[in-house]
C-alpha cells in the first residue's frame, strides 16, 4: 500500500560476477536459478553504469538517480541534498568471498576528487556469516614507511605487516579511506560505503587469470592513499542489546545502528534530516511509516526510507536483524 508520493523503496539487486565470487548471494536473497561466481549484490547504488531501479510500489522501474532528481531533499534530506546534490551518497552491498580478495586501499575525498573527480571511499563491514577459519585483513600491525612499502609488495611480505582477524558472524569493521584491507575466503558481508568505485589494488598474491595474466596492481597510486599509522585495534567493539538500537559507527559519511529484535520497535526520524536505509540480515519484518505505508522486509533485502518520513514502526514476524544507516551532516561551526 502506498499512501502519498514517497514510500519505503526496495530495489532490484545488481549482481556482480567476479573471479572470487560464490553462490551464497543467490541463496541468501532467494534468487533462482542459483548463479555461481557472484561476488557482490549492489543493493542500493547510484554509481554510474550500475544505478538501482525501484522494484516495489507505484514508482517501480524508476531509477535511483531519476528519483533523486525528481524529489531532491524530500528523498534524502535538506542538508544531505545541499552537500551531495543529485548524487545519492551511499552504496549498499552484500559480498560473498569464495576466494581471497586482493589487498586494497581507497583514496579519501581530497585525493579521489583530484585524481578521479569522485568521492573517496570510506566503508564498513558487518559479517553476516563466516566459514570456519575465515579471516580478513584491516590495517597495519607493524609500522612500515612509504619508502619501504613497494619493496614489501615486490618480495611478497606485505601481508606480514597487516593485522589479520579471524572472524565470526556479528563482527564489525569500520574502514576509513586510507586503511589497507582485504576480505578473506569464506566471509559473507554486508558493506556500507560512500558512493565510489575507486579501488587501488596493492597486492594479489601473484595470482594469474585463465590466460596466464596477472591482474593490474596500483602499487604506486596507492602509496599516497595509504594511512601508514599503526592503531591499537581496527575492529569495532559493541555490546548486543536485543530490542534496543546499538550504535556501531558514527562518521561524517554515515551513522549505523544494529537492530536485533523479537518485539515491535518504534523509530523516530524527526531530528535527523536524512533518508534511512535498512539492510535485513536475518528474519523478516513488517515496516509501517507515519504516512500509512506498509511493506515487508525479508532476509537479503534492503529498503530506503525517504527523508520526509517522520517515524517508522518495525514489527518482526520472527527474530529479525537489521542494519539501520543514515547520513548526519556535521554542523560547520566556522560559518
Amino acid at each position: 500500500m502506498n499512501n502519498g508520493t514517497l514510500y519505503p523503496f526496495k530495489f532490484e539487486p545488481i549482481l556482480k560476477p567476479v573471479i572470487w565470487g560464490g553462490s551464497d548471494i543467490c541463496r541468501f536473497k532467494k534468487i533462482e536459478p542459483i548463479q555461481e561466481g557472484i561476488g557482490e549484490s549492489w543493493e542500493i547504488s547510484d554509481v554510474h553504469g550500475s544505478v538501482s531501479r525501484i522494484s516495489n510500489g507505484n514508482l517501480a522501474g524508476t531509477s535511483l538517480d531519476e528519483l533523486l532528481s525528481r524529489y531532491g531533499e524530500e528523498l534524502v534530506g535538506k542538508k544531505v541534498y545541499q552537500k551531495f546534490g543529485n548524487t545519492f551518497p551511499l552504496l549498499i552491498k552484500f559480498i560473498d568471498a569464495r576466494d581471497d580478495l586482493s589487498i586494497q586501499v581507497h583514496p579519501n575525498d581530497t585525493l579521489a576528487k583530484e585524481r578521479h573527480n569522485s568521492f573517496g571511499k570510506t566503508e564498513m563491514w558487518y559479517v553476516i556469516h563466516a566459514a570456519p577459519g575465515a579471516y580478513l585483513y584491516s590495517g597495519f600491525k607493524e609500522s612500515i614507511t612509504p619508502e619501504e612499502y613497494p619493496e614489501t609488495v615486490k618480495n611478497n611480505t606485505f601481508t606480514d605487516k597487516l593485522m589479520k582477524y579471524d572472524v565470526k558472524a556479528g563482527d564489525v569493521f569500520y574502514l576509513p579511506a586510507g586503511r589497507v584491507h582485504a576480505i578473506g575466503a569464506g566471509c559473507f558481508i554486508a558493506e556500507i560505503q560512500q558512493t565510489s568505485d575507486i579501488t587501488y589494488r596493492i597486492y594479489d598474491y601473484n595470482r594469474k587469470d585463465a590466460a596466464g595474466n596477472s591482474r593490474e596492481l596500483h602499487t604506486e597510486l596507492a602509496k599516497d592513499a595509504i594511512d601508514f599509522k599503526v592503531y591499537d585495534s581496527y575492529k569495532t567493539a559493541y555490546e548486543e542489546n536485543i530490542n534496543h538500537p546499538v550504535k556501531l559507527v558514527t562518521s561524517p559519511y554515515f551513522t549505523t545502528h544494529l537492530l536485533e529484535m523479537d518485539h515491535q520497535m518504534e523509530r523516530n526520524y524527526s531530528g535527523i534530516d536524512s533518508f534511512v536505509i535498512y539492510i535485513c540480515m536475518a528474519g523478516h519484518c513488517t515496516v509501517k511509516d507515519d504516512k500509512g505505508n506498509s511493506d515487508t522486509l525479508r532476509e537479503g533485502e534492503s529498503m530506503l526510507i525517504p527523508a520526509d518520513t517522520n517515524s517508522m514502526t518495525i514489527v518482526p514476524d520472527e527474530f529479525t536483524k537489521l542494519l539501520e544507516t543514515c547520513v548526519i551532516i556535521p554542523i560547520n561551526r566556522d560559518k
